[in-house]
């Protein structure tokens, strides 16, 4: 009898061992197969990379012509008094790929000439003509140009370039594009199921996820780093840069978001908590909704209150991936159809006849 319990004891461990074992197995292929669909079984959120790549073709626009008139004081040969054309700051004009700017930046005209053809690469990476072809050549004189004076550049230069870079490997292009045409009317570079078509679903597919995780690394990790500083903690840090000549740039307005103490620290720690939540909030539809609708607040107001208007755009359109495929094109469908009834539907003066 004493001899048996051991053994019933072993039997009841071996059956609790393995049933733990299968458990995991059963986990493990549920796992592999729900990743390899996903990888594997078309690429995702293209209306939100689309969206992405117009974003981002609006944010050089913009940056490019607003700082056209003083191009050449701010980048160009009058520049020259901040020292970067003797030796600049930045690695990348040493690198030949990105150097263009820098070795014509004492020389006005050909500055403007390299900065007008800039301009017009910005305009086919936003309609998507030739993405492929464009996208590097933009993308090389796109670092050049906002390495070259290291003093007017802000953090969202380096999220701009970080998202170039992964856009090599995703097809931004694939919906609301030249290229998109091209291939409706021609058919898709590869046939659907052979193995150059898989090859693109799958880094495009994980060009997205790298894209996620560095997104939320960039919002968790300046929410950690600012719950740090004293003027964070104590929530008065937002009035600070506000009532500053350089973030300053509407003291009307700035007088009047901060003129109540309450509403100044209720910035303060929501953009914390905002921020350190957000990659938790991108789990499930509600708080996604929540979320996306907050950081977009969040970014309106750094744009308007700071005047940090491109950086912000930059944000939102790489924020534009967290919205699904079928909003988008719900979003396209209505836009279509209020654009078509707006132009059937006769003036009022020509009804009244």
């Amino acid at each position: 009898m004493s001899a048996s319990v051991p053994a019933r004891l072993l039997t009841f461990a071996g059956s609790m061992i393995s049933g733990l074992w299968a458990m995991v197995i059963s986990a493990i292929d549920r796992i592999s197969a729900f990743v390899d669909d996903w990888l594997f079984n078309g690429k995702k959120a293209l209306y939100g990379l689309a969206v992405t790549r117009i974003l981002f073709g609006i944010t050089a626009l913009g940056l490019l012509a607003s700082n056209f008139g003083t191009r050449l004081y701010t980048f160009g040969p009058g520049s020259a008094w901040n020292g970067e054309l003797a030796e600049p700051v930045s690695d990348f004009p040493k690198i030949w790929m990105f150097s263009a700017f820098h070795a014509v930046m004492g020389n006005a005209a050909l500055y403007t000439l390299l900065y007008v053809l800039l301009i017009a690469l910005a305009v086919l990476f936003t309609i998507g003509w030739r993405f492929r072809i464009v996208l590097p050549i933009f993308f090389c004189l796109w670092v050049g140009f906002i390495e070259a004076n290291d003093m007017v550049g802000d953090q969202g230069d380096n999220m701009f370039r970080i998202a170039l870079i992964l856009l090599f490997f995703a097809d931004p292009a694939a919906r609301w594009s030249i290229d998109a045409r091209r291939r409706a009317k021609k058919g898709e570079w590869f046939a659907p199921g052979s193995q150059p078509a898989l090859i693109g679903t799958m880094l495009h597919n994980l060009a997205l996820v790298a894209l996620t995780a560095q997104v939320c690394f960039v919002y968790a990790s300046g929410a950690l780093y600012k719950a740090g500083g004293d003027p964070w903690a104590k929530g008065w840090a937002v009035y600070d840069p506000l009532h500053t000549a350089r973030f300053g740039t509407w003291p009307v307005l700035s007088d009047l978001v901060t003129s109540w103490g309450p509403m100044v620290v209720a910035a303060t720690w929501g953009s914390i908590l905002l921020q350190v939540a957000f990659p938790l909030m991108l789990l499930t539809r509600p708080t996604r909704l929540i979320g996306l609708i907050g950081i977009l607040s969040f970014h309106i107001g750094i744009a308007v209150l700071m005047g940090l208007p491109w950086f912000s755009l930059t944000m939102i359109a790489i924020d534009s991936i967290f919205i699904r495929d079928r909003t988008w094109m719900r979003l396209s469908t209505g836009a279509v159809r209020r654009w078509d009834a707006a132009k059937t539907t006769p003036p009022p003066q020509a009804a009244l006849s």
